[in-house]
């Protein structure tokens, strides 16, 4: 099975992760970031939505156990994941398609983040957490990343998750309007790919809109991220 799925329905591109708990690490993201440029390139798909194969996991974010391989022998290497994961941030927040995220279970740390990046969000009710635990494995939030957060996250909300790392489920996120609906998992896709189908939009006019939007989170990710990653100070806090 290929680590990412691409299949049309009708102006609708669906990619589904298969990678696993979908751990962000080069192979993935390789895959990731291919599947979406072939749908830019070789499809008029102007809606965009993506998924997970996993039962229960839409994605657990950082592949920390590959960092933790490199990150005292070859640490060129981890910087280089960062810009990676960077670069796929910005192609969700740049994409010419309406982008639909479809949570279909856990939503932890760098995989929270990536959700983000889309224009909307649909969640399972019925199982899975929305969790930003950075807290507790003793990392601190990029500024690129705190921006993408601030972007879907209302201030209040946000404050309390980064610094308690608390677990929410989706009814919470619902309330606090940072996914657009919980759903069971037998009706997520149903409403993702409903909001899909209703969003034919041109590429030209999404893409404008999206570059002026977004304009404050690419300059994080393209600017102020770079010294903290190039000095290091982006994974396991030191003493």
């Amino acid at each position: 099975m290929a680590l990412v799925d691409v299949k049309l329905d009708g102006h609708v591109a669906v990619v589904t992760m298969n990678d696993g708990e979908n751990w962000f690490n080069p192979p993935f993201l390789d895959s990731l970031q291919q599947a979406m440029d072939a749908i830019e390139a070789e499809t008029a798909a102007t809606t965009l939505v993506v998924t997970s194969s996993h039962e229960k996991i839409f994605s657990n974010g950082i592949d920390l156990a590959w960092v933790a391989q490199r990150i005292e022998r070859d640490l060129p290497a981890v910087k280089r994941l960062f810009y990676q994961l960077n670069r796929m941030f910005k192609r969700v927040l740049n994409f010419p398609l309406v982008t639909i995220a479809a949570i279909n279970g856990h939503a932890f740390a760098g995989g929270a983040i990536f959700s983000c990046a889309f224009d909307f969000r649909f969640m399972r009710s019925d199982r899975g957490y929305f969790c930003l635990p950075a807290v507790d494995r003793e990392f601190a939030f990029l500024p690129g990343m705190n921006a993408l957060l601030e972007s879907a996250i209302p201030p209040y909300l946000l404050r309390e998750m980064q610094i308690t790392g608390e677990r929410l489920t989706a009814e919470t996120l619902c309330a606090h309007h940072v996914i657009k609906a919980a759903c069971p998992l037998d009706r997520l896709m149903e409403a993702a790919m409903s909001l899909a189908r209703q969003m034919d939009k041109k590429r030209e006019t999404v893409a404008e809109i999206k570059k002026r939007r977004n304009a404050s989170i690419l300059h994080a990710l393209d600017v102020d991220d770079v010294p903290y990653i190039e000095s290091g100070q982006f994974i396991f806090l030191k003493p």
